[in-house]
């Protein structure tokens, strides 16, 4: 591993210097290197760990992405941590975290001048019709309510070209960006718009963030097929979200519900 590698480039101290009056909420763990962020982050939580715990590594190895794919990332290409947030109640209160997660991404992106931000359902942050960045929320009932680990990976520059088979092209930042933002100013930024849009859905669930994701929702009234594997599951016209995150979709049939655990979301063709 070479020296830049080796020495972590996000520094704590400068971190919770930019983040305002938000900065008593988090506590900042920064790493040159781990397999995953969500993985190490979800055993600290189940050691008792805060809400507000935020683990970033320079270099992930092993990152996790939805059905089982995988997220690595550098530091000069991409910006990835996971954060720990606490819930009163049970699992059924957090239907619908994951696209709640997604506005406060994109709203993140919007403060910082990134153009073009879009959400896809349930959890891919969108640029230009690529992908930017993904979530994946780990969920675990605790002794006074749930616990969520939210990962986030979010491309800086384009990861180089290999065989890998992508279901969007990537996307990054420095496609849309002369300057890119800095690591710590966008990060702090991140966790100023999580911890607003997380209180929010604290209060009153996802169907208080519905609006503001459904006008950042690219294929809103577009038609697209559901597949269940690599099978196609239905078609339909895409109408979004309902209050509690699931997706809706007109079928001849009528409006069906579709939640994010059975089906993957693709355009016709």
């Amino acid at each position: 591993m070479n020296d830049s590698a080796a020495s972590c480039r996000i520094d704590p101290l400068r971190l919770q210097s930019l983040l305002g009056q938000a900065a008593g909420r988090f506590a900042v763990e920064a790493l040159p290197e781990c397999v995953s962020t969500s993985s190490q982050l979800l055993e600290h939580a189940r050691q008792g760990a805060p809400a507000g715990s935020l683990l970033v590594a320079d270099r992930q190895t092993g990152g996790r992405g939805r059905r089982g794919r995988s997220w690595l990332s550098t530091p000069e290409d991409s910006l990835t941590f996971s954060l720990l947030w606490r819930f009163d109640g049970g699992v059924a209160r957090l239907a619908g975290l994951s696209l709640a997660v997604g506005l406060a991404v994109a709203r993140a992106l919007e403060n910082c001048r990134v153009p073009g931000v879009g959400l896809k359902w349930p959890n891919d942050i969108l640029l230009g019709g690529g992908k930017l960045g993904g979530i994946l929320v780990d969920l675990e009932s605790g002794t006074d309510g749930m616990l969520a680990v939210i990962g986030i990976g979010l491309n800086l520059r384009l990861p180089p070209a290999g065989d890998e088979e992508f279901l969007h092209p990537p996307a990054a930042l420095a496609q849309v960006m002369a300057y890119l933002p800095d690591r710590h100013q966008l990060l702090a930024q991140l966790m100023i718009d999580l911890a607003a849009v997380l209180d929010r859905f604290a209060d009153g669930g996802f169907a208080l963030l519905r609006g503001d994701w459904q006008a950042r929702h690219v294929w809103q009234n577009r038609p697209v097929r559901l597949l269940d594997g690599e099978r196609v599951d239905r078609t339909g016209l895409c109408l979004g979200a309902d209050s509690d995150g699931a997706l809706l979709l007109q079928t001849d049939a009528g409006v069906e519900r579709c939640f994010s655990g059975d089906v993957s979301l693709r355009l016709p063709g």
